[in-house]
Formats: C-alpha cells, structure tokens, sequence
C-alpha cells in the first residue's frame, strides 16, 4: 500500500487527537464528580474508556488494512464508474453517502444481536462525557458490509475512510453534559449532544433512538428519533459491573455460544443471532438493546 495512501487515510484523526485531549482535559476541569447522580467523571471509568480507545486504534488499523484491499479490488473491477475525486461536489456527497451508511450500520447494531455484542462495550459506562466517546469496540467489522457498496458506486476506497475520520471526529463533541440545546434548526438538521445523550439513555423512551452520525434527520425520516425530555439514565439495561476491558468488550459473544449451544432448533440459532438483543423463544420474552 502506498505510504501517501495510509497516510491519507489516517491524517484526519491524527491530527484530531491533540484536540481530543484538549477538550476531554477541559471537560475534566469543569465537572465536579457526583456519584450520586452520575455526573462528571469517574477516574476507573476513564481510565476504562481511554484504555478501550487506545487498544481499539490497533484493531481499527487491521480493519483498514483488510477493508481497503476489499474496497480496492471492488473499485477498480466492478465499480460501473470512477466518481472524479476533484469536483466540487465529490466530497460534500460522499460524507452525506458515509453518514447514511453509519446511521444504518448503527441501527443494525442495536437491533441485530450479533452486531450488538460487537457494539454494546461503547453503551457500557454509567457516565456520559468526552471520555466516553473514546470508549470503542474492538470489533468493527459490521462497517465493512455498509461501507462495500460505496466502492461499487464509483467513490475511491482511500476517500471513504476520511469522511469516516470526519464523522467520527463530529461525533466526539456530542458526547457531552456540559452543552444544553442548541438553535432549534441545528437541533432539527444535526446530531447534537441532546440527541446523543437519548442515544445512550436506556430509559426505555430512549432505547433505540437516535441513530445519527452527523445529520440527525436520518432519524427523523425513518421513525427513530425521540427528543430529550428529561436528563436520561445512562449505561446498559442490564450493568455489567466490571472495568475489566476483555469483558466489557466480549462478554456479548460469550453469552451468544452459551445460548447456541442450549438452543434446540435452527429457529433459535437464528434468532439468538440475528433478533434482536434480548430475544428469548418462549412468549413473552421482549428484546431490549441499551
């Protein structure tokens, strides 16, 4: 692979990160912990979700490593056309097309219980702020299935991965308490951290809400989103417990093989894979994701 190429690929957050600690560092100053509601920071939290973050940037570089020789060979002999990378319009279209493509990758991880074990480590701190932004699967290989058809559509594999970089970097600064409502047409068109605190509430008004990278008006358009009414309650539905970071991260999977393996029938194989999180054979049982 080209160095020049890698090095495009990654540049956007790279240069990112001295600004992430800047704010997460500013963030820290300005919040007092309570832990009686949760509030601020929790340095074992922290710690965790830095940690998460710092470990999932090695998994994140394999997964570009294999994706861009998939994107690649998808590009340059089945793509019908090669979409100019100069024009004016090319690079406002391509992150509107990757914002599409995360709200619905995202929408699959919540509600198809494979990519939710893969997800679910992100919801898995009680605490709501810059740090848990950081706090990312180890597991991203769900975006390579949403992201395969943009090559087939003629946009270079290397240019899908910076407006990747730019969403992700977008969606740093809605992990936050400390910003209230903003004007009410950015709160209508964008993703701002009102909409992303209901993400991560799993009151059960907010489970399954508000899928948006950067345009919140996917969720708007497709029936998912809820407004923030009240100051929501973080964290998975059933806590984990634990800081330990191979069982925040895995701990899904292994409840999937131990379910597999007392299923008695391909109808519950399948939907201990593939239903929803919390989908149980008998009656009654209600999948929950959050």
């Amino acid at each position: 692979m080209p160095d020049a190429v890698w090095d495009q690929i990654n540049t956007p957050i790279l240069y990112a990160v001295p600004f992430f600690a800047l704010f997460l560092g500013m963030e820290i100053l300005s919040l007092r912990h309570d832990a009686g509601d949760r509030r601020g920071y929790h340095v074992a939290d922290t710690r965790t979700s830095i940690s998460m973050g710092l470990v999932s940037l090695a998994f994140t570089a394999l997964f570009k490593v294999l994706t861009l020789v998939l994107f690649v060979f998808l590009w340059s002999t089945l793509a019908p056309w090669h979409l100019p990378t100069g024009a004016w319009w090319y690079w406002p279209v391509l992150v509107l097309v990757v914002d599409l493509a995360y709200y619905t990758n995202h929408r699959f991880s919540h509600r198809v219980r494979i990519g939710w074990a893969a997800h679910q480590a992100h919801h898995s701190s009680e605490y709501f702020n810059l740090g848990t932004a950081l706090r990312q699967k180890w597991n991203p290989w769900s975006e390579a299935i949403f992201w395969a058809p943009l090559p087939l559509l003629g946009f270079a594999p290397w240019t899908i991965y910076i407006a990747f970089s730019i969403n992700l970097i977008y969606q740093f600064f809605t992990h936050t308490e400390t910003v209230g409502r903003l004007w009410r047409p950015i709160e209508f068109v964008f993703n701002t951290p009102s909409h992303h605190r209901v993400h991560h509430g799993r009151d059960p008004e907010y489970l399954d809400k508000n899928y948006a990278g950067i345009l919140i008006v996917w969720d708007r358009m497709f029936g998912t989103f809820a407004p923030e009414r009240r100051t929501p309650t973080y964290g998975l539905t059933k806590p984990v417990g634990t800081y330990n970071l191979i069982h925040l991260q895995y701990h899904e999977y292994a409840a999937i093989v131990r379910d597999l393996r007392g299923a008695t029938s391909w109808r519950e194989r399948l939907g201990y894979l593939f239903a929803p999180p919390g989908w149980q054979p008998t009656p009654g049982g209600a999948p929950t994701t959050a």
